[in-house]
């Protein structure tokens, strides 16, 4: 079973990404550096509560 998750910049905290993760098998939250089109550079997100 795949859930949907939301991605937030860790600078802006705005909501820029959504994605799906297998929550079986992934425990731990996704890390991921991608770009934010409000800080205008690539900075690391996180899976959001």
């Amino acid at each position: 079973m795949r859930e949907k998750i939301i991605l937030v910049c860790s600078e802006c905290l705005s909501r820029n990404y959504t994605s799906t993760k297998n929550k079986q098998t992934q425990k731990e939250r996704i890390e991921i550096k991608k770009f934010c089109p409000r800080c205008n550079k690539h900075t690391l997100h996180k899976e959001s509560k």
